[in-house]
């Protein structure tokens, strides 16, 4: 064998994402929208709102939001429930919800491809397809899928087949930057790490060692399509603008 790392079937190494893609301003009737890709995981978010009035259990005082999932076919299962619970969780906590009280902003995830990382590729559709909508924003949230090898490595962006043979995966969600979640305090070594982020769903049994190692590999992760997301919404910014002025 020779090799530290196992080898992965699609050639990755362990630290490799797969190609990034995102475009937004897709669909018109919508307030925003955005498609994102990751490899072949590839899923459109659109956003509808904020509209007056929040659904029955809601705080009216507060912006609330509700997440339609469509799978690519056939009919939404207990799965597809959990993940349109876990999308709405997450989106709450990085929008600004005393800003627009008493309104409903609606989030629908149309799922494209799925070839693994399912969910985060709709956290980040949908972050992007907010920002496209102007829902005002604390910080982006970022979203990448961690497992653990038979031998304890870690990989990162996970391919369904992969999904399919770990024994154990998380999905990790993190704010964008750090300085947004904490801001003026230097990040000192005593800093918890739990501190900046803001979703984790793990499947299958992790030990504590391999879910801080996901941890560690996410968080750098993260930062790479951090710096792609910001690029991608610069890169559009003048269509918008100009979208907006209509």
């Amino acid at each position: 064998m020779g090799k530290m790392e196992e080898d992965r079937i699609d050639g990755r190494n362990a630290n490799q994402l797969r190609p990034l893609a995102c475009s937004r301003n897709l669909l018109h009737r919508a307030h925003g929208s955005a498609r994102w890709s990751q490899g072949n995981t590839i899923v459109l978010a659109a956003v509808y709102g904020p509209k007056s009035g929040t659904k029955k259990g809601e705080n009216p005082e507060k912006a609330s939001f509700e997440v339609i999932w469509k799978p690519k076919t056939g009919q939404i299962g207990k799965q597809e429930r959990e993940c349109e619970i876990i999308l709405k969780r997450t989106l709450q906590s990085i929008c600004l919800l005393n800003v627009h009280p008493n309104t409903t902003t609606s989030i629908i995830v149309q799922v494209v491809g799925d070839d693994g990382s399912l969910l985060p590729c709709a956290i980040n559709a949908s972050c992007a397809a907010l920002v496209d909508a102007g829902i005002p924003m604390k910080n982006l949230a970022v979203a990448i899928s961690c497992g653990l090898m038979e031998k304890g490595s870690v990989i990162l962006d996970l391919t369904k087949s992969e999904e399919e043979k770990l024994k154990a995966f998380a999905y990790l969600v993190f704010p964008n930057s750090p300085l947004t979640v904490i801001p003026k305090v230097p990040l000192s070594k005593e800093q918890p790490i739990e501190q900046g982020i803001i979703t984790s769903v793990t499947h299958g049994a992790m030990p504590v060692s391999g879910y801080f190692d996901c941890l560690d590999r996410g968080v750098a992760a993260c930062a790479a399509i951090s710096e792609f997301l910001r690029r991608s919404l610069q890169k559009q910014s003048p269509e918008d603008t100009s979208r907006a002025a209509q």
